[in-house]
């Protein structure tokens, strides 16, 4: 069967001959191409209605087909762009709190950030209790999408104890990052990690280029300076383009 390359060139490595539904052939004939080098890492695949055409086979199932990759971690789909081979996947520190442009950077790529929202709120109740006041101080809001690339790997919604940091929202965070700011602002004396898996709603979905509903990982945070809760922090990683890790000697 004859193909076309995301490039334009022909090839004729069509669907195997093996038995089973026809997207898991169509998933075996886009990990060959990857596997053998045809298609590079970061490199455009193929439209759907290019797929379609070129292997004889339903929209519906060129589109199981890539959705299941893109959840396996093998491609990267990012809405009204297209799909890409992905790169082996960034991992950043669980336990550490780095600044993901320095994350970034060691691995030789580019990090920009954009600023969705910078404020300062009135703490709904949950939020004050969260920072543990007695009354509803106003708190700094930050909304920040980091990219690796070009490509949005991270949401950050910050809430910033304005007692402590009362410049926070008159910052330029697209040419100093947040973590660099508060680092120099208000030392931390204690952190707090909660982690959980999440589908994408449509709001973080659009934010960081994913179709509704894929899966990330939330990363609560609440650090402390002193006896005084400092920041309040969501951090929602694209789970197909990043994960956390870490790696410690555990005390005898």
């Amino acid at each position: 069967m004859k193909e076309t390359g995301p490039k334009g060139d022909s090839r004729t490595n069509g669907l195997s001959d093996s038995t089973g539904p026809l997207y898991e052939k169509v998933k075996e004939y886009v990990l060959t191409n990857i596997g053998s080098g045809a298609w590079g890492r970061n490199e455009k695949l193929p439209s759907e209605n290019e797929l379609v055409a070129s292997l004889g086979v339903s929209r519906m199932t060129v589109h199981r087909a890539l959705r299941e990759l893109t959840s396996q971690g093998h491609l990267l789909r990012i809405q009204g762009v297209g799909t890409f081979v992905a790169p082996p996947r960034p991992q950043s520190a669980l336990i550490e709190i780095n600044d993901i442009a320095d994350e970034i950077a060691e691995r030789a790529a580019k990090h920009h950030s954009r600023v969705v929202l910078l404020e300062t709120i009135v703490p709904t109740p949950d939020l004050a209790a969260a920072f543990e006041f007695a009354s509803r101080s106003p708190v700094g809001h930050s909304v920040i999408i980091h990219h690796e690339n070009g490509v949005p790997v991270l949401l950050e919604e910050r809430f910033v104890n304005s007692r402590l940091v009362p410049d926070y929202e008159a910052q330029d965070f697209e040419t100093t990052t947040t973590f660099d700011y508060l680092q120099q602002s208000t030392p931390l004396t204690e952190v707090e990690h909660v982690i959980s898996a999440i589908a994408a709603d449509d709001e973080t979905a659009n934010l960081l280029m994913l179709e509704p509903g894929t899966p990330c990982l939330l990363l609560h945070r609440r650090t402390w300076s002193g006896t005084s809760v400092a920041t309040v922090n969501r951090l929602i990683y694209a789970g197909n383009r990043y994960s956390l890790g870490s790696r410690y000697s555990p005390q005898s």
